[in-house]
């Protein structure tokens, strides 16, 4: 697992928390009577698809918490959500998603808070029994859900 400088992170802490905790309550609250949970920062998984590396998404939403291994998940979220900034955007987008594609995260969502945009990838399954991620959208404020701006999110 690569290491990330934690210097780079001190101007994109604040930005950060606020898009994932805001995150993590709006999506809470519409998914509440549902067997799925929306997990922010500090939940570890791990995969035998990793190595049993500990991986940790921003954003997570897993439908199947029972599986656990020590203080980790095991199960396989539907879908995982990073936010950029300068430190983690290299991994971000590399290794980090690869390791997600492998273990068939459905859905993996990129916010990039400096450009105010989201890109959703979603995981799609081959003839030959491989998957690969492909962009589905990138969501802009031009292009969002008008209740997403009146929200102001």
């Amino acid at each position: 697992m690569s290491m990330l400088p934690v210097e780079d992170m001190n101007n994109t802490f604040v930005e950060q928390s606020f898009i994932i905790n805001n995150f993590v309550v709006m999506i809470g609250k519409q998914i509440k009577d549902s067997l799925c949970r929306v997990l922010g920062d500090g939940v570890q998984y791990q995969w035998h698809e990793n190595d049993d590396k500990t991986i940790i998404p921003d954003v997570s939403i897993n439908c199947n918490t029972r599986d656990r291994k020590n203080v980790s998940l095991t199960g396989i979220p539907r879908m995982a959500m990073e936010v950029l900034s300068n430190a983690t955007e290299e991994y971000d987008r590399g290794e980090k998603m690869e390791v997600y594609r492998k273990v068939g995260v459905s859905e993996y969502w990129i916010v990039d808070w400096r450009n105010k945009q989201v890109e959703i990838y979603l995981n799609d399954g081959r003839e030959d029994g491989t998957t690969s991620f492909y962009l589905y959208k990138t969501v802009t404020e031009s292009n969002q859900i008008p209740r997403c701006k009146q929200r102001g999110i």
